[in-house]
């Protein structure tokens, strides 16, 4: 009889357990070490907001939510899809619903109960978990840990994170161990972060925690629709998020709000039939523009002197930002190990070695499609260990 494979995953995040269900469910003997005293830190803060599960999204427009390479994540999906991910739910007893947005939850709305089933299932099929254990070194066979403790193993998967949330673990720390293996790790940076505008001090007790809704955001040509927040420090919410990595690559970053996207600036225009003064006041009545619009067009823009110049404004409002919240602060990570440093998710500097989750170097928005990548990469990162254990 062939012995027994030993697989050592280093991470309890979603890619991590993911990525020791899937081995263990082969008949291989499973360890999986994480450096807090319990897993799924980041996957129960995510739980508290609803835990956003996948997205119902076709499979065409969903693979363009993930940064490049575009053939591994059509890949990716394949092998684990957002239906996939609806069945997985179920099969631990968790119903799921799509909400009008298309975002999929769980229904009681909650990540614990979800995350104590999962655990109950690895428990099931032999994983052995090990809590309190930071890596300290690796190798192509065995890991060493802060606490003394050096675990030999048949394969390797990576599942550390990347650098956001890091009292929850993923603290970007393994960057460092990596590269002095000689491994490309490209800068982590915030990904689905606000971004700081440097407001006049007199505007910001105006204009902090008002929303701006409806409104089309555009930086660099990119279109992104939703609600911003403004605070003190500048501007959160979906559309920023959503263009963090155009803003990233602008030398001087800058967005061109359209605060009135259902209209065309002659439209608006007609709808200020007969005024000829006040312009900015006529508009709050007849445009419906808020309070916090009006603050920013009368600061940055006004006064005005037509209605054709306020719609002008209106509908291409320009604002400059000056750079992403931190890191730790961000709901995400871009960055991470490069593709180039991969085959098949296998390290080539450290054969035997798989990496999974946002350790790689992609990024995608919220509204489910990180969990799913999450999922997707941890699924793919055990098949490959696994394809090389039985090769």
């Amino acid at each position: 009889m062939s012995p027994v494979r030993r697989i050592l995953v280093i991470g309890g995040g979603p890619a991590g357990l993911r990525a020791a269900e899937i081995a263990s469910s082969s008949g291989c003997q499973v360890i999986l070490c994480d450096q807090k005293r319990s897993v799924g830190r980041k996957f129960l803060v995510a739980g508290k907001s609803g835990l956003n599960l996948t997205h119902g999204q076709e499979r065409e427009k969903f693979v363009r939510k993930y940064s490049a390479p575009t053939s591994f994540w059509e890949r990716a999906l394949d092998r684990f899809d957002n239906q996939d991910t609806i069945q997985w739910a179920a099969d631990l007893g968790v119903e799921t619903f799509q909400a009008s947005s298309g975002r999929v939850f769980p229904k009681s709305l909650k990540g614990a109960p979800l995350l104590r089933r999962w655990i109950e299932r690895l428990r099931a099929q032999g994983v052995d978990f090990r809590m309190n254990h930071r890596l300290q070194e690796l190798s192509s066979g065995a890991a060493l840990f802060e606490n003394g403790e050096k675990i030999e193993a048949d394969a390797i998967i990576l599942a550390l994170g990347g650098g956001s949330w890091p009292q929850t673990g993923s603290d970007g720390d393994w960057v460092a161990l990596l590269q002095r293996q000689g491994i490309e790790v490209k800068p982590l940076a915030s990904a689905n972060s606000g971004w700081e505008v440097a407001w006049p001090e007199m505007l910001i007790p105006k204009i902090e925690g008002q929303p701006i809704k409806n409104v089309t955001v555009t930086a660099n040509g990119i279109e992104a629709m939703g609600e911003l927040m403004v605070t003190r420090y500048g501007l959160e919410g979906g559309p920023i998020y959503q263009l963090g990595a155009v803003l990233r690559e602008m030398p001087q970053p800058r967005v061109s709000l359209d605060l009135k996207p259902s209209f065309t600036e002659e439209r608006l225009v007609a709808k200020m039939e007969s005024a000829k003064r006040n312009f900015l006041k006529e508009a709050r009545i007849r445009w419906k523009l808020n309070e916090v619009s009006c603050l920013l067009l009368d600061h940055y823009a006004g006064p005005f002197d037509s209605a054709a110049e306020l719609a002008q404004v209106v509908k291409g409002f320009q604002l400059p930002l000056t750079q992403a919240r931190p890191l730790d602060e961000a709901i995400s990570s871009a960055g991470g190990v490069s593709w180039d440093s991969l085959q098949e998710l296998e390290l080539k500097a450290l054969p035997g070695v798989f990496v999974a989750g946002e350790m790689i170097d992609w990024e995608a928005p919220t509204g489910g499609y990180l969990l799913q990548g999450c999922l997707a990469t941890g699924t793919l990162a055990a098949e490959a260990a696994l394809a090389k254990l039985s090769s």
